[in-house]
Parts: structure tokens; C-alpha cells; sequence
């Protein structure tokens, strides 16, 4: 048996309608929260109004922190940070992120630079781009309320701000602490949520799942709970993006959390590390870069984790108790269907990527990602096979 550590948010609330219960939960992390909220669908169906409403009625003072705009860059966050300084943000108040990965990510951010006893920029503290810098002092407390089912961010210790200096990058800024303390998944809060977001979304918890259960750090507590989210997620993501019914909101919400607590556990792979050098280098969102890159990622990684994405197939599809080719195969068939199904744009020349652009694609994938895949590539290697794809 192989041994492992287990890293799980203290505290997780999951339920249809549990916003209603979000002050008797939070309140024990403090008297005032600074808000961080994400799109303005959030705000028209009134769940910004009903948090704050909420807080304010429990004597929790509110105060609104930021609105996140797109995936969250170095300069953001320092944003942030400084305002929470400004508000002398100390023990006793706690961040709230109300959205996507891109607020929870800038929420986390924010809320470990901005405590820190050197006001630093969060480049310094951001893998392999940073100067080093540790932080010294834990976190704020993080309050999560995710609304999208798909980035998995509630259930993380890191955070992935984008910046351009130098060069373009996407990387993380990691730390223990930086497991929120309180997540409440109310899978209603994805209600209304654009067919298009509900679509990317779902493909990258499918990717989430898929690389942690077959990644090269893989363990077996986060492959059982991986089997499980694909299999909720692999029934119910065409349902969501169709119709948004209720069951596939909580079916994609719990699947999302889950693919969050098998990547913190273990790891992902290539999709997911080509996916942010498509982020940092051509502005490709990360829903939608995962779910075009993932076929192409079974494909390229099938021969070299078989056993494992045949074990895969086997318990997330009604019927793939077969041999492990003809498993492995089937589960590639189905992502390819469910990815058309989602409208999912089929190869990367589909983004406006051409093959100029692959040696530096391949060059920006390095990473813990990349490191966690099945198989391994050196540059050229990489920027061939992406090739394949364009």
C-alpha cells in the first residue's frame, strides 16, 4: 500500500439551498468579511445582495472587496492585497470568494500576501517565476462559495495568477494554509449559468478527474473519489449544459469538489499544463482549453497508464467491465462524444492556434502538471505531438 497525506477544506457544507445557513457557519471565523464575488450573473440573480444581507443581519460587517474580472493576474491580486491592508485586515475578519476558480483564486491570493509582515507583490511568492519569498504568516481565513462546477479551486491549497513579465505565465502560489477553511457548495448558485461556462466548466473537472486518477503521484484515496465525480459527471454534464435541471447542477457541483480534492491529493498532466501556457500565451480560457486539449491527452498518454484509465472506464461507465483495451478506448470515445455533445471546438487550430505558436506552447508547459503525466516529453517531443492537434 502506498502511503499518502490527505488534505481536505475543515469544513465542507453541500446541499441545494444551504446559502440560507452560510452565517451560522461563518461566523465562527471572525466579525467582518471581506467580500470577493465574480460575474455579474451573481448580482442580477441577487446572491451578492443575499450574502451580504445575511452577514449584516448576524452583526458580521461586510466589506466589499473586489469584483473579479477574468482569471486573475499578479497586479489584481496586489490590488487587492493593498486594499486589505488599507482596511487593516487582521485576526478576527476573514476573505469570502462568491464565484468561479477566478474569484476564489484572487480571494486566496489576496488573502495570504495581504497578512504577510513585508508588503510584497505575489510574483515573489508564485512557483518557479518568484524570487523565493516564503510567507511567513498564515492566511486569512477563506470562506469559499463556489458557483460555477468545474474548477474543483474550494477544495485546493493553491492558487494560479497569470502574469506577463518576462515572458507570459500562469502559475501557482501554494501553501497549506491556503485550504479554504469553510466551503458551502450550493449548487443552486449555478442556476442561470450560460450554456457556454456550463459547458467549459464541466469539461475541466472531467480533466481534473481523469489526470489525477491516472497521474504519476496518483493515490488511492483521491482515484476512489475521482471514479466517483467522473462517473456523476460523465452521466449528468449534457444535462446541465441542455436544460441547467437541478439534479445535473448538484450532480456537476459535487463532481466538481471532488475533482478539487484528487488534484490537491495527487496531481494532473499535459492538458492541464498546456492548458495554462494557452492561458498565459493566447488569453484561451481554462474550461475551454482543457476541454479541447483532453481527447488529444488520452490519446498521447493511453499506452503508458492503460491499466489505470482502464480501471477508470471500468468503474465511471455502466458498461465498461472489458478487457483494458477496449475500456481505455470506450472511456477516449466517450469524452470525444461528450465533448461534441458541449460544443466543444474539436483541435487546437480551432483557437487560432497554428504552428508557429507550438515550440513556445511547449516551452511554457513545464510545471507540476506536466510533471505529474504518465508519460514523458522533452519540448520537441511536445510541440510535435501538439502538432497532431492543430
Amino acid at each position: 500500500m502506498k502511503e499518502y497525506d490527505l488534505r481536505l477544506p475543515p469544513r465542507v457544507v453541500f446541499g441545494w439551498g444551504r446559502l440560507r445557513e452560510l452565517a451560522a457557519h461563518a461566523a465562527p471565523l471572525g466579525r467582518r468579511a471581506f467580500l470577493v464575488h465574480g460575474s455579474r450573473r451573481l448580482e442580477q440573480a441577487g446572491y451578492v445582495a443575499a450574502v451580504r444581507e445575511q452577514l449584516t443581519a448576524a452583526g458580521i460587517a461586510v466589506v466589499e472587496a473586489a469584483c473579479a474580472r477574468g482569471e486573475p493576474t499578479v497586479e489584481q491580486v496586489d490590488e487587492l492585497a493593498g486594499r486589505l491592508r488599507a482596511q487593516h485586515a487582521t485576526s478576527g475578519d476573514f476573505v469570502l470568494a462568491l464565484g468561479g476558480g477566478s474569484a476564489i483564486d484572487l480571494a486566496k491570493a489576496a488573502a495570504a500576501t495581504a497578512i504577510q509582515p513585508t508588503a510584497r507583490s505575489v510574483r515573489d511568492y508564485l512557483e518557479d517565476v518568484g524570487s523565493g519569498a516564503v510567507l511567513d504568516r498564515p492566511p486569512l481565513p477563506l470562506v469559499v462559495l463556489p458557483t460555477t462546477g468545474g474548477t474543483g479551486s474550494e477544495a485546493t491549497r493553491n492558487a494560479v495568477i497569470s502574469g506577463t513579465s518576462p515572458e507570459p505565465f500562469k502559475k501557482s502560489l501554494r501553501h497549506e494554509a491556503l485550504m479554504p477553511r469553510l466551503v458551502l457548495i450550493d449548487p443552486q448558485l449555478a442556476a442561470g449559468l450560460p450554456p457556454q461556462i456550463t459547458a467549459w466548466s464541466a469539461m475541466d473537472c472531467i480533466t481534473q478527474l481523469i489526470e489525477s486518477y491516472v497521474c504519476r503521484f496518483a493515490r488511492p484515496v483521491p482515484q476512489a473519489l475521482a471514479a466517483l465525480g467522473l462517473r456523476e459527471a460523465l452521466a449528468h454534464a449534457e444535462d446541465a449544459y441542455a436544460t441547467g435541471a437541478r439534479a445535473a447542477r448538484e450532480a456537476m457541483a459535487h463532481a466538481a469538489f471532488l475533482s478539487g480534492v484528487a488534484l490537491a491529493n495527487s496531481g494532473l498532466g499535459i492538458a492541464h499544463g498546456v492548458a495554462a501556457a494557452l492561458g498565459a500565451r493566447h488569453h484561451i480560457p481554462h474550461g475551454l482549453a482543457c476541454a479541447v486539449l483532453l481527447p488529444w491527452a488520452l490519446r498521447v498518454n493511453r499506452n503508458s497508464c492503460l491499466p489505470a484509465l482502464a480501471a477508470l472506464a471500468r468503474a465511471a461507465l455502466p458498461d465498461g467491465h472489458v478487457d483494458d483495451a477496449t475500456a481505455a478506448d470506450m472511456l477516449l470515445q466517450r469524452v470525444e462524444q461528450l465533448a461534441a455533445a458541449l460544443h466543444i471546438p474539436a483541435r487546437l487550430g480551432e483557437l487560432g492556434i497554428q504552428a508557429h505558436d507550438l515550440p513556445g506552447l511547449a516551452a511554457a508547459s513545464h510545471g507540476n502538471s506536466r510533471n505529474g503525466n504518465p508519460r514523458p516529453f522533452d519540448d520537441a517531443e511536445l510541440a510535435s505531438l501538439l502538432a497532431e492537434h492543430l
